[in-house]
């Protein structure tokens, strides 16, 4: 089968096209198919008109447009259209209904569309998280509703999504549930570093900074030799305000702050780790999205302390990591503070979070996307 899927943006620097749509067209490829990428480059201009094959997999970034504005957005979605016709795909797979992939698919004539929805980005999501104008978020949550009506098949990231779609009016045997997956779980083995570690490894949005500072200040209290690494950086400058309340509470001496990271670098940092923390407020945006970050650490193989929302139970329970509820941060530190103490609870914990990432892997989810696709092409 020839594969083509439709990204929102380009291969750098955000995640969406690194943590899933990437590794599903590679275990795809594995599989047989043809599978092509194609991608505008709205925030990494420079790839614009270039191709790389990864893992045999092609990933074309169309040429950026020469001005800015609504004529870079008609040439965005006009070079998306003709790009993904020039591939002569079986079936297309867009991935987020939003946006110029959103619209160039409206194009694509005959071929069977398939949407994947990994996030939601109306009312209660994304709109309400970053700064669009007005009248992009009244577009974008129309595409999120439209979109996967006009599909034949639709792939969503959480039960949350899945519950949302058919609410759109999408019949169940149309919407495939497919969650984020794990690469090479069990590559990068636990290295103990010199004292106990924790991690927390986010993107800031997703936290109540209050409720986090709040619980490391209580394991500070009661494990003073204990140390956290904080990877990654906020939309808003959010790990700057973090850091000034764990200045407050007087535990700020126990943040190593590393910022963002190349991917690359990241798993040997996760690998040093004791626990993770993984706190979650417990928000719609929250219990619909796939929670890939939580899945790279389930792949390194990280005893995980995380708040009991949304994915964090599907690829969790019932024993390859503690779920706390969310809002509390007693709860939290109470269950980082035991698994720091206990060696035989972090090694049964590392045990049953990489046989559950295992149960993650690309290509055990990759016949899920199959089947979509051949939903798709039966009415074709």
């Amino acid at each position: 089968m020839r594969i083509t899927m439709i990204a929102p943006f380009g291969i750098r620097p955000k995640g969406t096209l690194l943590a899933r749509m990437l590794p599903l067209a590679q275990a795809l490829q594995q599989r047989g198919h043809t599978v092509n990428i194609v991608a505008p480059p709205i925030h990494n201009p420079a790839d614009g008109g270039t191709t790389r094959y990864i893992t045999g997999v092609a990933v074309t970034h169309t040429v950026s447009p020469p001005f800015t504005g609504l004529p870079a957005a008609l040439w965005h979605t006009i070079a998306l259209w003709w790009t993904a016709r020039q591939t002569h795909a079986d079936v297309i797979h867009l991935f987020k209904p939003k946006g110029f992939g959103g619209l160039a698919a409206l194009a694509r004539g005959q071929i069977p569309l398939v949407v994947d929805c990994d996030d939601w980005e109306g009312p209660g999501g994304w709109n309400e998280l970053l700064p669009y104008p007005a009248p992009a978020k009244a577009f974008f949550a129309w595409q999120e509703r439209d979109l996967p009506r006009r599909a034949r098949a639709v792939t969503v990231v959480s039960h949350t999504l899945e519950t949302l779609v058919w609410a759109m009016g999408v019949p169940p045997q149309r919407v495939f549930y497919l969650p984020n997956g794990a690469s090479s779980p069990g590559l990068f083995r636990w290295q103990p570093s010199s004292q106990p570690t924790i991690v927390l490894y986010t993107r800031f949005w997703e936290l109540d900074l209050v409720e986090v500072v709040m619980a490391l200040a209580l394991v500070h209290r009661s494990r003073p030799d204990a140390r956290l690494i904080l990877i990654g950086k906020g939309e808003r400058g959010e790990e700057q305000r973090l850091l000034a309340l764990a200045k407050a509470l007087d535990c700020a001496a126990m943040i190593d702050y590393r910022g963002w990271l190349e991917p690359s670098a990241i798993p040997a940092l996760l690998a040093s780790a004791d626990v993770a923390l993984v706190p979650i407020r417990d928000t719609l945006i929250n219990r619909a999205r796939g929670m890939a970050k939580l899945v790279e650490l389930m792949a390194v193989g990280i005893p995980i302390v995380a708040s009991d929302v949304g994915a964090a139970r599907d690829y969790l329970a019932p024993d390859a990591g503690i779920l706390v509820p969310p809002g509390n941060a007693t709860a939290l530190a109470t269950a980082v503070i035991h698994v720091l103490a206990d060696e035989t609870v972090r090694t049964r914990l590392r045990t049953a979070v990489l046989a559950a990432a295992q149960r993650l892997r690309w290509d055990q989810l990759a016949p899920i996307a199959e089947l979509a696709y051949q939903r798709a092409r039966e009415r074709s």
